[in-house]
């Protein structure tokens, strides 16, 4: 097969071509073998002609030939056998395989992509034109593999071996070369002697084969030169003496071996004869075990087998003894059928003979111009013999059956009459008929028709071929002769498709019949294999796959399996290359023809369909079809030796899910374990191999670094800290993260610090593993590997250790380089090993595996080794807990098992970053696996004694936490940081000296008290500094350092410390953080410092709940003359349930907090100082509160007494929870910073003006209301403390002791909110800001201006007036007002009533004396008075209040005006005396 894309056009061509006999002295033959060649090798590479060739047809009409190529073949005298032709086609299927290292082509087809191992295919495959430019290409290629290689082999040496019939003579050869040397004694005499030779094989009765064309055969005469030895001017007087003797036109001096084959090869000649020759392997290499050693060097020439017969002996002076067919059998048997069901075993040594054939040089002897003189020689004899003879027989067969039939001039007239429907004339034969057709004489007339026809399809005339073959089709249906009507039919069919420019469709019918013909009349299965490869060919270029695939299938049969295995492949390749692709029936077919090829010994070939075929099974569902594929594949490949590829196909059925029976299952696995060790045996002292059983979760391992954790002891509770048993949160780890990002901010001053990191304990596929993770030496490191059984039989891993690579290195070296060191073995790495491993049928099981670093370095995890085995039946164990099931020889092996390995691969998190990684997919890397051990760093341990695990909202609780440093290293630095800094402190700087254990302190008060024996209620005032309790600015309140005494920790040494507690404001359960913070005394170049963590659940129940109102006192100055007074009303509701068994509180106290006002005394009407509230009961207490004096930068703290002590509320834990509360809420609550600073740049107008209105109506005071509780518990009966706060931002405005209205809303009710509703109306605090416009000035609400100006007029409630003297009463009345700005205030006071019915209704009628409108300026803080007149007509009770006062801000150009609304009326009862 030429290494070309044929079209099928090409392949008909190729397939059909004139044949050339050659009949060679010994001593040309002679010459042609210092080439290694013989001469029909030699000249085959040169049998295509590249020019087009010119002949005329019978009606003189100028026909074109292209690409002509002719068939040169020596002359072989006996036909092929059956037996042979079989052993033929099967060693050449054999051969043929799939090039190993190309380059496989992927066919989408629907969903599936397909990966057909071979370069190239049909270039008349639609989806295909795409690619036929790079094809094309591959034209070249010294790799080049076709689609099927082993089908074009087995086609073309079908074709070749076909014997010549006496029905057609397309087999038949046309003319005969004579080839002798000029180097013989008598040239022309040799001559002489091979031209008898040919006519005694063609005439005498002793041959009756070859076939030859016609009784005149073409001779012509070829003299061999070697010109490197001969003499030039003797070979030119012979061939002077040829041409005179047999014409120009009929020899031919042929001038080769120009180089003499003893010079060396200075310059690098092509070998154009290697893709010939290396089809002839098999026949080269003892093709045969039982038959003779019989030289084949042309087996797979494009035509009919081109096959050297020569022999030593000669016989009447001639080289050539023709022997028997190179493939007959040394034993033949009449009755061996070619399609027999017989099978010929392939040669075992094939391959071996293969291997050892060594590459044989071609044509040393040959220049590029003997290779010139070669092509130009096959031109000449075509050109100049070949044509001109076939155009005269053709006219002469056109004459003859003209003056036989007495028709008219031409043929073309005669078929005309024909088609048109004239009456046949009678045959001139009248054989008997039998149910296979008669058999005609060599001269009969249809004979001649169908000889002309031949001869005319030969040279490319397919009109007039079609016509003879139309015409002797007829003849041989009328006389019955269903042989010679077949092959009329099926040369048609290819006539009609051959023509050019397509005048007639391709007429598939023709063929059908054709086949049916050959295979039910005339049984002859090997025309009809070649009909239906003709006629598959022709379809599949007219893109009918479908046609194609049901004419292969049809073929198909029982007796013999290469050819149906070869047919059904084909056919599975037509489904595949449909327009629309049936994957499935692709696949089906490739498993038949697998089936086949193993019946028929191709084992290779059939592994190779069964593999095609699973590439559409795989992965679809059908778990049965592809475990019957695997277990085929790996059996084919166990039979072939390669072991790997039937590991893998084993493999394949263990790991899948197959819905195969357990029993079935433990077969497959059994399989695989034997051919395992099969394999292991080969190689004991090798690497471990990859086990498929049990399947790992690589993703899911997962890594811990460090100790377990341990178990609480009595009333002793150690750190949670993080454990391999806890799930993995995401909203948790953030909180944790920020945490740690925030305690090394604050240890490093305050200092961000970029791309921070957060310290790692427990790696997995959710954390952050771009970073090499980091241990620390004699620490162990723990790595859970999570094993799953697929299969419904147990799986028992004994001796199952981790596999590790470690490299030794100082990280603490003086020139601060690490430093490899050299060290082995268990002295750097310790290893777990568990000697069994049990997995239940489809169980998934964790196993954690632990290495124990002796030394720093970089340690690699690589995977796990063990061996794989099963136990003894099949009893599946459940409920066995995993540790005993480590418990050695509790499970009993079966005796097969193997050692093996799995790797622990993880693919990194996709890249989704730049462009570049959102286009292309790329993964980063995961590193959870490669940790870096460090050197020595201190541990800690923290303990919890007597936490509570249950606390009222608000109570204060005392505890203790115990340090204790585990290590060899001193810690310090100790840090604690939390979200939830109000629920705990150590105690400020000013802390009072507690006792030191828990006992000692079991009856003591958490908080600083003093006695009072004071009467009256009064407050008692201090003032502290917010950052003496963290709460200054510089300071993070949620970092707290731990007070531990020298700021150290030995190894070894332990420390308690107290610890309050205050129970969070919201009812339930709280889940609270702490992350404790140290370092290292001595500083480290990997680790900074440690964490440990620690959750801490606490359940709050109902308490108290505390509301508070400020309000501006109506007094412009109180009795002592001191400034602005204000009352606050506080209202305080037990609304704890019997639950708690809390029979009642007591409020003890209420202190203020502000940097401006404190409390001042309590207005309380009743005389009982005790304020006991019940179970829904509420207090309401009214306090007055006066301005501070003394510098804003420090708090005042003042306390208001309601029992026999007072509580200082300045030290800890008191000022300790209300400044970390204060903070919370400041952090929960934006809003009030925002009151300060307007948003928006188009504001800056508002900015000043808005803060200084705001600022009239802010407080600032914070109320604290700390109270006891006497609980009943176990009949004792116990006394709880606590403490509630309110923020107070503004006056008027409500404030609640919980942070949020919907918690406190929870809390009540929804029937006790909705009167507190009622009883309180809300008032935004930001609602006068409009954050949406920024073209109109956002405008404070009346509230919020009425505050710049405090009124109040002074007149007498009553005045007596005689009316009947005066009917006019004037009645003197006093306006004060008080700005209580910082700054100065414009005000108008405007007299004029309204007016609207409504007003004059309300206010009745009397009027202002004086001016209507009074303008002047208040300066800040000053109070000024008015004198007014106010005039009445009557007697009545009026209303004063109606002036109207205006107020805006001195310093500013937008006016911000309002009415001055007085929230009481101002009445005046008016007598008449």
């Amino acid at each position: 097969m030429a290494q070309r894309v044929q079209s099928a056009q090409e392949f008909l061509q190729d397939s059909f071509v004139p044949l050339v006999a050659a009949l060679c002295s010994e001593e040309a033959e002679r010459l042609t073998r210092k080439n290694n060649l013989g001469f029909c090798e030699l000249v085959k590479p040169f049998c295509r002609l590249t020019s087009e060739v010119h002949m005329r047809d019978p009606n003189n009409q100028l026909h074109i030939i292209k690409n002509l190529k002719i068939a040169v073949n020596n002359i072989i005298t006996q036909p092929p056998q059956p037996g042979a032709i079989r052993k033929l086609l099967s060693d050449v299927v054999t051969v043929s395989q799939p090039a190993e290292g190309l380059v496989t082509n992927v066919i989408t087809a629907g969903d599936y992509d397909l990966n057909i191992s071979d370069r190239s295919v049909k270039a008349s495959v639609p989806w295909y034109s795409s690619w036929k430019d790079t094809l094309m290409g591959l034209n070249t290629s010294t790799c080049y593999s076709a689609t099927t290689p082993w089908f074009e082999a087995y086609r073309e040496s079908f074709l070749q071996s076909m014997p010549a019939s006496d029905h057609e003579f397309l087999n038949h050869y046309v003319a005969c070369m004579l080839v002798v040397s000029s180097n013989e004694p008598e040239p022309v005499e040799q001559f002489l002697k091979l031209s008898q030779e040919q006519h005694r094989i063609q005439h005498s009765n002793e041959y009756s084969y070859p076939k030859w064309f016609i009784p005149n055969t073409l001779k012509y005469y070829v003299l061999l030169h070697d010109v490197s030895v001969g003499e030039e001017q003797r070979a030119d007087s012979v061939y002077e003496e040829m041409k005179q003797r047999y014409g120009t036109q009929g020899c031919y001096l042929l001038k080769i071996n120009s180089r003499g084959s003893n010079r060396g090869t200075d310059e690098q000649i092509p070998d154009p004869w290697s893709q010939y020759l290396q089809k002839n392997i098999i026949q080269n290499q003892e093709p045969y075990e039982d038959g003779p050693c019989t030289e084949i060097p042309n087996k797979h020439s494009d035509h009919f087998i081109p096959l050297d017969g020569l022999n030593n002996d000669s016989k009447d002076g001639l080289s050539n003894n023709f022997k028997t067919h190179p493939l007959q059998l040394e034993h033949t048997s009449n009755s061996g059928c070619f399609d027999g069901t017989d099978y010929v075993k392939p040669n075992p040594s094939f391959h071996e003979s293969k291997k050892s054939n060594t590459w044989t040089p071609h044509g040393i002897c040959l220049t590029l111009t003997d290779h010139d003189r070669i092509r130009q020689f096959i031109q000449e004899f075509t050109f100049r013999g070949l044509l001109p003879h076939i155009e005269k027989t053709i006219r002469q067969l056109n004459d003859q059956l003209i003056s036989r039939k007495g028709l008219s001039r031409s043929l073309f007239s005669a078929t005309k009459k024909w088609f048109s429907g004239s009456k046949v004339p009678e045959k001139s034969v009248n054989e008997l008929k039998s149910t296979s057709g008669l058999l005609y004489p060599p001269e009969a007339p249809e004979l001649q028709i169908r000889k002309m026809a031949d001869l005319c399809f030969l040279v490319q005339h397919y009109e007039l071929a079609y016509s003879c073959y139309h015409t002797a089709k007829k003849d041989f249906l009328n006389d019955q002769a269903m042989l010679y009507a077949a092959g009329a039919l099926e040369m048609a069919a290819v006539s009609a498709f051959l023509q050019p420019g397509a005048p007639r469709p391709y007429p598939a019918h023709y063929m059908d019949t054709a086949i049916q013909t050959y295979r039910d009349i005339c049984k002859n299965m090997l025309l009809a294999e070649r009909c239906v490869l003709l006629s598959a060919e022709i379809l599949k270029s007219q893109s009918k796959y479908s046609e194609a695939a049901s004419l292969l299938i049809r073929l198909t049969s029982e007796d013999l399996d290469l050819r149906s295995a070869l047919l059904l492949e084909q056919s599975a390749h037509c489904y595949i290359n449909m327009k629309s692709p049936m994957v499935r029936k692709f696949a089906f077919y490739m498993i038949l023809a697998g089936h086949r090829y193993s019946k028929a010994g191709q084992k290779k070939h059939a592994l190779r369909c069964y593999c095609q075929a699973m590439q559409v099974y795989k992965g679809k569902g059908w778990s049965l079809a592809e475990d019957h594929i695997n277990f085929t594949i790996g059996r084919q490949s166990f039979t072939l030796q390669q072991l790997d590829n039937a590991i893998s196909a084993f493999r394949h059925i263990l790991i899948n899910d197959s819905k195969q029976t357990a029993a079935q299952q433990g077969a497959f696995l059994r399989e695989y374990l034997y051919v395992y060790r099969n394999v292991s045996q080969l190689s004991p002292d090798g690497p471990l191999p990859q086990l498929p059983l049990p399947y790992i979760n690589s993703s899911a391992t997962r890594v811990f670094f460090g100790h377990d954790r341990r178990p609480a002891e009595g009333e002793k509770q150690a750190a949670t800290h993080i454990s391999l048993d806890q799930e993995y949160d995401s909203d948790f780890s953030q909180q944790w993260k920020e945490l740690e990002e925030q305690v090394v901010s604050a240890a490093n001053k305050g200092t961000t610090i970029p791309n921070f990191q957060p310290t790692q304990y427990c790696l997995n596929k959710y954390s952050d593993n771009s970073r090499f993770p980091l241990g620390v030496v004699e620490e162990p490191i723990t790595v859970e590997v999570a094993f799953r059984n697929p299969l419904k039989v147990p799986l028992l891993l004994t001796d199952l250790s981790l596999l590790w690579k470690f490299q030794p290195k100082d990280f603490i070296s003086k020139n601060g380089q690490a430093k490899e060191l050299e060290t082995c073995g268990k002295d750097m790495i310790g290893a777990e090993v568990i000697s069994e491993f049990l997995i239940n049928s489809e169980e998934t099981k964790m196993a954690r595996l632990k290495l124990f670093p002796h030394q720093t370095g970089e340690l690699h995890i690589l995977g796990v080794a063990y061996n794989l085995g099963t136990i003894q039946g099949t009893t599946v164990l459940d409920g066995i807990d995993p540790s005993v099931g480590l418990q050695t020889g509790k499970y009993l092996s079966n005796g097969m098992s193997v050692r093996g390995r799995q790797d622990l691969e993880i693919q990194g998190p996709r890249l989704n970053n730049t462009k570049e990684e959102k286009t292309a997919i790329k993964y980063g890397p995961d590193r959870r696996l490669d940790p870096i051990i460090t050197e020595e760093m201190p541990l800690l341990e923290v303990f919890f004694i007597n936490f509570p695990t249950g606390l009222l909202c608000g109570e204060i609780r005392k505890t203790y936490v115990e340090f204790v440093n585990v290590s060899k290293c001193p810690l310090t630095g100790v840090k604690v940081v939390s979200k939830r800094p109000e629920f705990f402190t150590f105690g400020g700087s000013n802390a009072i000296l507690t006792p030191l254990s828990p006992s000692a302190s079991e009856h003591c008060s958490a908080y600083k008290t003093v006695v009072t024996h004071s009467t009256s209620v009064c407050s008692l005032v201090s003032s502290v500094a917010s950052s003496d309790f963290g709460g200054g600015s510089g300071n993070q309140p949620e970092v707290v350092d731990v007070p531990l005494p020298d700021s150290v920790l030995l190894p070894g040494a332990s420390v308690h410390l107290p610890m309050w507690l205050r129970g969070p404001d919201e009812e339930g359960v709280h889940e609270i953080n702490f992350l404790f913070y140290y370092e290292s005394i001595r500083k480290h170049s990997k680790l900074c410092h440690r964490v440990l963590r620690h959750t801490a659940v606490i359940c709050t129940s109902r308490s108290l709940t505390v509301q508070a109102t400020v309000f501006r006192s109506n007094a412009l100055e109180d009795e002592k003359g001191e400034g602005d007074n204000m009352l606050v009303f506080v209202d305080v509701e037990n609304i704890n349930t019997s639950e708690a068994g809390v029979k009642e509180f007591h409020i003890v106290q209420v202190s203020s907090n502000s940097k401006n006002w404190k409390l001042k005394e309590s207005i309380n009407l009743s005389e009982d100082k005790d304020i006991k509230l019940a179970n829904r009961e509420k207090g309401k207490l009214c306090l007055k509160a006066v301005r501070c004096k003394h510098s804003a930068e420090h708090f005042t703290f003042a306390d208001i007494v309601f029992g026999t002590e007072q509580i200082i509320s300045s030290t800890s834990p008191c000022a300790d929870f209300f400044f970390r509360s204060l903070h919370s809420e400041l952090k929960r609550s934006p809003t009030q910073q925002n009151m300060n600073t307007l948003q928006g740049p188009g504001k800056q107008s508002l900015d000043d003006a808005g803060r200084l209105i705001l600022k009239c109506s802010e407080v600032d005071l914070n109320i604290i209301v700390l109270w006891k509780a006497y609980v009943v518990e176990d009949n004792k009966q116990l006394i709880l403390e606590g403490q509630h706060h309110v923020v107070l931002h503004a006056v008027g405005n409500e404030a609640f002791s919980f942070p949020q209205k919907q918690g406190f809303k929870k809390v009540l009710g929804n029937s006790d909110w909705e009167d507190l509703e009622q009883e309180s109306p809300e008032i935004g605090l930001l609602n006068f800001f409009r954050p949406d416009s920024t073209s109109v000035p956002a405008r404070p609400p009346s509230d919020q201006l009425s505050n710049l100006i405090k009124t109040r007029l002074h007149y007498p409630e009553t005045f007596d007036h005689s009316f009947h003297q005066e009917s006019l009463c004037i009645v003197p009345v006093t306006l004060l007002l008080s700005n209580c700005s910082q700054t100065d205030v414009d005000v108008i006071i405007d007299l004029r009533h309204k007016a609207s019915a409504e007003t004059l209704e309300i206010h009745g009628s009397f009027t202002w004396l004086g001016k209507t409108q009074y303008k002047l300026q208040v300066k800040s803080q000053e109070v000024c008075t008015l004198q007014l007149k106010a005039c009445f007509v009557r007697t009545g009770v009026y209303n004063l209040g109606t002036p109207r006062v205006f107020a805006k801000l001195s310093d500013q150009v937008t006016l911000f005006e309002t009415s001055q609304q007085n929230s009481m009326p101002a009445l005046i009862i008016i007598n008449n005396i």
